[in-house]
């Protein structure tokens, strides 16, 4: 996986259609996540597969889709009763 970026993919989709094509496409890359957000490691050739291939699915004035890159380095913060990871093999979402 060291040519693979780590991104956190964050979308609203108005349509149940489009919606559930969305969820596939991003939950074939996902390491984890929950409801509308997923962390997924991506190399460039995917990332572009991936941004082509919503660009025609999604609708631009009723849906949104956002990637960011995210430091898999950074320090983690928790929140709450929420106890800092301590394997660092793993990626923990709160």
């Amino acid at each position: 996986m060291s040519n693979r970026k780590l991104y956190l993919a964050l979308y609203d989709i108005a349509n149940p259609r489009r919606l559930a094509a969305t969820l596939a496409l991003v939950r074939n890359h996902a390491y984890g996540g929950q409801k509308s957000a997923y962390e997924v490691y991506l190399s460039d050739a995917e990332k572009q597969d991936l941004l082509t291939l919503l660009a025609v699915l999604l609708d631009e004035q009723e849906d949104r889709f956002l990637l960011l890159q995210l430091n898999p380095k950074a320090k983690v913060y928790t929140l709450g009763i929420a106890q800092e990871p301590v394997d660092d093999n793993f990626l923990y979402i709160g």
